[in-house]
């Protein structure tokens, strides 16, 4: 079967499938809040922040693609991937800092006019502008899941002093339309860029209007606040340095997150060069991804209902993606790719991040101190970013086929050294109840 038509009908018969899963294995709905004024809140804060997300969706699938048809080399296009990488840990780091010192809706106002700068520069073929683009682009990403949030959850405690357990029903809707507007923007984009032969770059551009109006509604509807944190930077990641080096879990767990998400950050490089030759609509195939990030998601609420200790849960997914890269080593040698099955490998993939991303999120509000999570996740996301933007240096310096191939063995090997962690975390901590999910009903408040 030809990669374009196995595309359409893993979309079709997985987006089948997880309606049915959605139906069959959803539990009791969350108490509905009747509060009008919470109701009215919460829409005003849902508007904004929905459009910012689908303004950042739609500019995913097509990424790679509009570099390699501007006509840049492999190893060009790494290095612009690399700069937006990088920008946005570098500057990821001091978000926070910024948000409580310089105001929360200016952030997220910045956030719109910063992003909507880096779409306009995909108009250039100027490969210095693409840099730019980039630079600003992983900013904006920064900016995006800090400012925003932040922003909500003051004026949720501070200024309105509604329930802190309402928090739960907030975050659990938007985590779901999240995922609704992610496969929505995969097939607008491919509507754009494919049927209507609109080019790679349009996505991009329509992704401004959305930005635009994102950007106004903050600006007329929101209220300005500032955090209270007073603490500087450096002192900040010196705490968290301290907290780190004092306890095995919080090392392991920062193992961890560095090995797997630096190969989920390869991977977001890669899937294009793989998949591109054949031909495939691009759009469809992120949307596809994205299902499967909803179904691994689904499954994971559906068990952890059950008390399970989420380290388990952190195996299972490290264990399927080590399989799917394994599996990608072998459908990638010259000369006898299978772009197939190497989509197939990739759909697994992306079900184990579905599993992993909640089940490493219960595992760092367990373990990792509150006062000192931000200083800690700067020093978890150093190493991340290093061993992605390494790999995508070295091994596509030499625009040979064969380096793709290789980028599946390191991490294949990757994958390896995170589940050895994972295993000795899950020793360490096998009699410690509080990494376990305990049912529903035990729960007081639900985990954000």
């Amino acid at each position: 079967m030809a990669v374009k038509e196995f595309v359409y009908l893993a979309f079709a018969g997985l987006a089948a499938g997880y309606a049915l899963l959605h139906v069959v294995l959803r539990g009791s709905k969350p108490q509905a809040v009747n509060n009008p004024t919470f109701i009215s809140f919460q829409k005003r804060y849902f508007i904004a922040y929905f459009l910012a997300l689908m303004a950042d969706w739609l500019q995913n699938p097509y990424l790679y693609k509009l570099y390699s048809h501007y006509g840049f080399l492999e190893p060009q296009i790494a290095v612009l991937y690399v700069c937006g990488f990088a920008s946005s840990v570098v500057f990821g780091a001091f978000t926070h800092t910024l948000a409580d010192r310089y105001g929360r809706k200016k952030l997220c106002i910045t956030f719109c006019i910063v992003y909507s700068i880096s779409c306009f520069t995909k108009l250039s073929t100027s490969y210095t502008v693409l840099i730019f683009g980039r630079i600003l682009g992983g900013i904006s990403t920064s900016l995006l899941f800090t400012a925003f949030e932040a922003w909500y959850v003051h004026e949720h405690v501070e200024t309105h002093d509604f329930p802190k357990e309402w928090l739960t029903l907030t975050f659990s809707t938007a985590s779901h339309w999240n995922g609704v507007f992610a496969i929505s923007a995969g097939i607008v984009a491919n509507i754009f860029a494919g049927v209507l032969s609109l080019g790679p770059v349009s996505p991009f551009i329509l992704a401004i209007p959305f930005l635009v109006a994102s950007g106004a509604i903050v600006a007329v509807s929101w209220t300005e606040n500032y955090g209270e944190n007073k603490r500087s930077f450096s002192k900040t990641c010196s705490e968290g340095a301290r907290n780190i080096g004092s306890s095995k879990k919080i090392v392991l767990i920062g193992a961890m997150q560095s090995l797997f998400e630096s190969v989920m950050y390869i991977f977001i490089f890669i899937w294009t060069p793989v998949l591109d030759p054949h031909h495939p609509p691009l759009g469809i195939v992120f949307s596809t991804f994205m299902i499967c990030i909803m179904i691994g998601t689904t499954i994971y609420n559906y068990i952890s209902s059950f008390t399970q200790a989420a380290s388990t849960f952190v195996n299972i997914s490290i264990v399927m993606a080590l399989t799917s890269t394994i599996i990608c080593v072998g459908s990638t040698k010259p000369g006898d790719e299978h772009p197939t099955v190497s989509y197939a490998a990739f759909l697994l993939l992306e079900l184990a991040c579905g599993m992993y991303f909640p089940a490493m999120g219960f595992l760092r509000s367990r373990i990792l101190p509150e006062a000192h999570t931000v200083g800690i996740m700067n020093w978890f996301r150093l190493p991340l970013n290093l061993i992605a933007c390494i790999g995508l240096m070295v091994l596509h310096g030499d625009p040979s086929t064969s380096g793709t191939r290789h980028m599946f063995i390191i991490c294949s090997g990757l994958l390896a050294l995170a589940l050895f962690c994972g295993i000795q975390f899950a020793a360490l901590t096998k009699d410690d109840e509080r990494l376990k999910h305990q049912p529903v009903d035990a729960e007081a408040n639900g985990n954000l």
